[in-house]
């Protein structure tokens, strides 16, 4: 019997019902839960915003980073310029800016702001040769403007607007494609979206018969306004209005930009604007060490860059850039690869008396002319050498006609920008 009494089921507990009133709370609860996470969620995003470009560079205009440092004097400046022009040609800045090319890159020295912005960032650590590959796989896909405000000029707002793909396709050729392609769009959207702000405060200042209008509006002529606004109506992109800003305010509107250094926007300051300005390329950063210009074991090329703006005549910036390129990359002692064991050491140097070189140097030479010890043994001797080569043909700041052949390879995407 207890057995039985053990083996018979106990009765069923009955489960409480749950009234219409309570089901409506927990609804009611849930919504408002949901709407707290949202809320909380629009406000704190799960991914951080990306961290806003440094502008500064850790540079202030108009003032040197080494103020004790008391080169190089304009005497100094002025005597490297006499002796750099006899032995590779006298340099003079342009009058008037040549219409640009279609085939050949280049350096910027072209009319648009726009054009010589991106043609810079192309040249960026390659060759010549590729850099005005890329620029005319750009002209060949893109196509260039027929007609109207814009007229002669890459069809910058289609590459705007086409897939980052497709820009990648129409510039890989010119190496550190993935880059490049992502900077120019990234840059053109910029320039379209201030394009559009700019015209839209002039219209706004028009309609309230105020005279006030974007930066540099102050310099510009009523014709000037009225080609800006037109432009930006027409989606022809464009930066031309950087030459109503002083230097400071265009080479600080420059740097924004994604990808564009100080060498950069020095550059299209220099070859574009027409303004004084010191670029300051790998070849004139290494002469600037040798020729003691800054301190050559603290120095970098921004610094460099700093404190020749404040040091160097502005008569003498261009001619004396474009010079010590030119040296830079064709003297058989103060190239980057070479060395007192190289063949043609003994052909000499013209500023031989001015200069002290001291460093590491392309393809494993110091300055004193010692092999370094490749740690990787024959690769690694291959790979300095066409470092060394990238180097020696890169920085398009002087004439065509000393970039290298079509031929030459383009630099890998994986290769590091040490332009």
């Amino acid at each position: 019997v207890e057995a039985a009494e053990e083996a018979e089921p106990s009765p069923q507990k009955k489960r409480a019902r749950t009234s219409k009133s309570k089901k409506s709370e927990d609804v009611e609860s849930l919504v408002a839960k949901a709407a707290t996470v949202a809320d909380t969620a629009k406000s704190s995003p799960a991914k951080k915003a990306k961290k806003a470009k440094d502008t500064s560079y850790g540079l202030t205009p108009g003032q040197t980073p080494y103020p004790d440092w008391p080169h190089p004097t304009p005497e100094e400046c002025q005597e490297v310029n006499r002796i750099l022009s006899k032995a590779h040609g006298e340099v003079k800045a342009p009058k008037t800016i040549p219409m640009p090319s279609l085939e050949v890159s280049g350096c910027g020295e072209v009319p648009s702001v726009l054009d010589a912005l991106i043609r810079t960032r192309l040249s960026a650590a390659t060759t010549g040769a590729n850099s005005s590959r890329a620029f005319q796989g750009l002209v060949k896909t893109f196509g260039i403007i027929q007609e109207g405000v814009g007229k002669g000029s890459v069809d910058w707002d289609k590459v705007r607007r086409a897939d980052l793909s497709e820009v990648f396709e129409a510039i890989k050729s010119g190496g550190l494609a993935k880059v490049k392609s992502k900077d120019i769009k990234d840059i053109l959207q910029r320039v379209y979206e201030e394009n559009q702000a700019r015209k839209d405060t002039y219209k706004e200042a028009e309609a309230s018969n105020k005279s006030s209008g974007p930066a540099g509006a102050d310099n510009a002529s009523e014709e000037d306004k009225k080609a800006e606004v037109e432009r930006a109506e027409s989606n022809v992109l464009s930066l031309d209005h950087l030459h109503m800003l002083s230097n400071d305010e265009a080479f600080a509107q420059l740097v924004k930009y994604p990808g564009i250094d100080p060498k950069t926007a020095s550059c299209v300051l220099l070859f574009c604007l027409q303004r004084p300005s010191f670029a300051v390329d790998t070849h004139v950063f290494r002469l600037c060490k040798y020729l003691r210009w800054v301190p050559p074991d603290k120095a970098t090329r921004n610094s460099t860059y700093a404190h020749c703006e404040v040091r160097v005549p502005d008569d003498l910036k261009y001619p004396l850039h474009q010079l010590l390129i030119r040296h830079g990359k064709s003297c058989p002692r103060c190239r980057a690869a070479t060395g007192e064991g190289g063949g043609s050491w003994k052909d000499g140097c013209p500023i031989d008396h001015l200069v002290t070189r001291t460093g590491a140097r392309k393809g494993g030479v110091d300055g004193a002319g010692k092999k370094g010890k490749a740690k990787n043994g024959k690769a690694k001797k291959e790979k300095g050498k066409k470092r060394a080569v990238s180097e020696e043909s890169s920085e398009l700041s002087d004439v065509a006609s000393e970039d290298l052949t079509s031929e030459e390879e383009a630099p890998s995407d994986l290769e590091m920008e040490d332009d």
